[in-house]
Order: structure tokens, then sequence, then C-alpha cells
């Protein structure tokens, strides 16, 4: 399948490194205008270096005043990937508020906050366009330990399927995707080299593919392209 993205513009949040980075090449490499986003002005610099033809913009998304300050005159949006996320390790018992808060800050309500901004701007302009949010299996399936990321995933879950019904009539239309481990992004790789003997083998043996991601592979290609 060959698609393109000429004429498109495309925001990808968390886009510093891991998915994210891997998705703002991707949509670049198809022909997409591409805007940037992280809270590391570093990644963002040497991002840049690589596909110099994007636009930055860097602002951490757990502040939700300061997002709103940094995408206030972000422009026309055609596309829009909620990548951002992060993951405290703790069990139940020992997640503080701190912790819980960090965590839904990052991966629900800046979801929320963003595709609230960008979905006004798609309504106004009456061309509808795509959301894409990257979830996680762990909305589906519980891990041990990481209790506030598989609940605020699950939350993710719940405001895509919300968005899709009330953005739909309006020609945007809204997904999740659900990404098993990816060992090569920095949020997982300890995950990897903290995994007991066999387990990485019983991972591989619930992927019909019987592979991990290496990178991003593109898969938002399908789900980015807009209603027409």
């Amino acid at each position: 399948m060959n698609i393109r993205f000429e004429g498109k513009r495309a925001l990808v949040t968390g886009a510093g490194r891991g998915i994210g980075r891997g998705i703002v090449k991707k949509l670049a490499e198809c022909g997409a205008e591409c805007v940037a986003l992280s809270k590391t002005q570093e990644n963002m610099d040497s991002l840049k270096n690589e596909v110099p033809g994007i636009q930055t913009v860097v602002v951490d998304l757990a502040d939700w005043t300061a997002t709103r300050d940094a995408l206030e005159n972000i422009g026309k949006i055609d596309l829009l990937v909620n990548n951002a996320g992060i993951l405290i390790k703790s069990s139940f018992l020992e997640t503080t508020k701190e912790d819980l808060d960090k965590v839904l800050d990052v991966n629900f309500k800046a979801v929320f906050n963003v595709s609230q901004i960008v979905a006004r701007s798609m309504v106004e302009t009456g061309n509808g366009g795509a959301i894409v949010n990257v979830s996680s299996i762990s909305s589906r399936t519980a891990f041990r330990n990481v209790g506030s990321y598989c609940c605020s995933k699950g939350a993710m879950d719940s405001l895509t399927q919300v968005m899709a019904t009330e953005l739909g009539p309006h020609k945007i239309r809204v997904n999740s995707v659900h990404p098993y481990l990816v060992p090569s992004t920095e949020m997982t790789k300890p995950m990897f080299v903290s995994l007991p003997l066999g387990a990485l083998e019983y991972c591989l043996s619930r992927i019909p593919l019987n592979k991990f991601l290496g990178k991003c592979g593109g898969c938002c290609q399908r789900c980015l392209v807009p209603i027409k």
C-alpha cells in the first residue's frame, strides 16, 4: 500500500525518541508536513537535523496551561498522533499520589488536552482529519508493578471511543493502536533487562508475527488517512 500525505500537516507528541520519533520520520517520508512535540530541546534539535523540514515544539505536556499556550498558534493540523507517555514502576500498594498524578497527567490528561485543541480547529475548518492515540496492550491486560500505566492507557481507550463517537459526524476519525513491548525504546529497555528467564519467549509466543517491533513500522499510516 502506497499512502502519501502531501498537503497534510501532522502533529506528533512524544516525538523526541522511540516510537514517536519513528512516526515523525515515516510521516515526513510519506510527504506530510510534520510538527514534532517533545519536552526535551536536545531531542528536538537532533531530530530536526535528521528531518530538516519539520517544525518543533518544546513543552512539557504534564503542564496543561503551558501546553495550551504552546499550541495556541500551531495552525491547521490534519493528522494528530498522541504518542507521548511515561511509565513509573511501582506495585499497587506502593504507588504514591505523586507518581499516579505524573502518569495520568501525561498519558491521559495531555491526550485530552491536545486532542481538544486540535479537534476544535478541525471542526472549525470543516475539512475533517484523523487522530491516533498510541495506547498499549496493557490497557487490556494487567501487568505487575505498572498499575498506574495500565490504568492510564485504559482511560485513553475509553476517551478514544468517546472522541470517535462525538467527532465522527465532523469527518474526524479517531483510532487507538496497542503496541506490545517494543525493546528498542528507552522506556521499555529496562523492562527487558529485568525480565526473568523465559519471559521473552513467553511474550513472543503471544505475538502472531513472533517478533518484537524494532522501530516504528509506519503502522499509523492507515489510521491517519483522513475520511473523505
